[in-house]
């Protein structure tokens, strides 16, 4: 899978502007969101500027590419959703309910992380993506009317 496979799924769930006040992501287009790209017009973004955002600022630094095909999307897509250290320590996290051995949940893609993704299973990895937004609601109740959608995202990607 390339970043060209994934990338229309990825705007799909992202879908277009919204500004909604309960949504700590803030004011967003395509995903991106004014909190991370206080210069940009948010709202006269467009999917291509949306695209090339993702691929210089996500795909490359996330090193997707280096997964295995099974895992790319799910990863990718968690790395726009909620970030590239949280998505590292979820995989890590997945990587070591199956390991014999543990490594570190550090946050970080290096070599240790890519070569022992080959273990997980995809919906594996999905169900370890609920159970952080399982978490997140708990923590903060008032996240609960986005929970269905992330865990549709979760179990679709």
């Amino acid at each position: 899978m390339t970043f060209e496979d994934i990338i229309n799924n990825v705007l799909a769930h992202e879908g277009g502007y919204v500004n909604d006040p309960l949504d700590k992501g803030g004011e967003t287009n395509f995903g991106i969101a004014k909190r991370w790209y206080p210069e940009t017009d948010i709202k006269a973004l467009t999917k291509n500027d949306a695209v090339n955002i993702y691929y210089n600022d996500y795909w490359i630094p996330s090193k997707a590419d280096q997964l295995p095909n099974g895992l790319k999307a799910t990863y990718f897509d968690m790395c726009v959703n909620m970030g590239q250290t949280r998505a590292v320590k979820i995989l890590q996290e997945t990587i070591n309910s199956v390991e014999s051995t543990t490594i570190a949940q550090d946050g970080i893609i290096g070599s240790i992380t890519i070569n022992s993704a080959s273990k997980v299973s995809k919906k594996r990895l999905q169900a370890y993506r609920c159970l952080f937004y399982s978490k997140i609601v708990n923590e903060e109740p008032s996240q609960k009317r986005f929970y269905y959608g992330w865990f549709k995202r979760a179990t679709t990607t």
